[in-house]
């Protein structure tokens, strides 16, 4: 199967570079590319790519903005892609609001070739990515900048089961499922439909937004 990619970043050396080693990888097809959130959002939804590539910072409108209105669209509007941000910087303000808005992720744009090809297929596959080498950081950072915990996020949690909730706890401490299986002493593929269901119970697409879901219930708190 064919993963269709858009690519929105207003250098155009990124966007040919990115495209050409894309493009390079025979499950891959590159449907379109675009230099600032406006025209990505209009190629998105003319063209419905299963993932698109989405720069942070660009003009005439950023990469946030771009991501909530392909991941929030407008009625009648029922195509949905999966959405990785693209920044320059490990931590990025505006990444924090790209998870809340329903981005499956963020990779840095330094990382290694292989990274973000691998990053296309984790992403295209429903699962979220949070570049390793600060995903720990990221979470930390992140958690502070919650607002504190009530209201519905708090009410959800009580569809969970305990071991349902001792997972998510984990999840949303950058814990991977082989991790998680260690730790709760189950099988990595019982930890997958625990996963699974939490997804399903709180209407989550991916980990991203479980991490998210979980600070802002009050589940975890930073430090803790």
């Amino acid at each position: 199967m064919t993963t269709r990619v858009v690519i929105v970043d207003d250098q155009a050396m990124v966007r040919a570079g990115f495209a050409a080693l894309l493009a390079a990888q025979s499950d891959i097809d590159v449907v379109g590319q675009a230099p600032d959130g406006t025209q990505g959002v209009e190629l998105s939804r003319r063209t419905h790519p299963d993932v698109v590539l989405m720069d942070v910072r660009m003009p005439e409108m950023d990469g946030l903005e771009a991501a909530r209105r392909i991941l929030s669209p407008p009625p009648g509007v029922t195509h949905r892609p999966r959405v990785l941000m693209l920044t320059t910087f490990d931590v990025d303000d505006y990444v924090y609001e790209a998870l809340r808005a329903g981005a499956s992720g963020f990779l840095l744009k330094d990382a290694p070739p292989d990274d973000l090809v691998a990053a296309v297929r984790t992403v295209a596959a429903g699962d979220a990515l949070l570049a390793p080498s600060v995903t720990r950081r990221l979470i930390a950072d992140f958690a502070k900048q919650v607002p504190a915990a009530g209201g519905k996020p708090a009410l959800r949690l009580k569809a969970l089961t305990q071991r349902e909730t001792e997972v998510l706890t984990l999840v949303a401490r950058g814990r991977s499922n082989t991790e998680i299986a260690a730790t709760l002493v189950l099988a990595e593929q019982t930890v997958k439909t625990h996963v699974s269901r939490i997804f399903t119970k709180l209407d989550l697409r991916d980990r991203a937004q479980a991490v998210v879901f979980a600070y802002e219930s009050g589940l975890v708190a930073p430090g803790k």
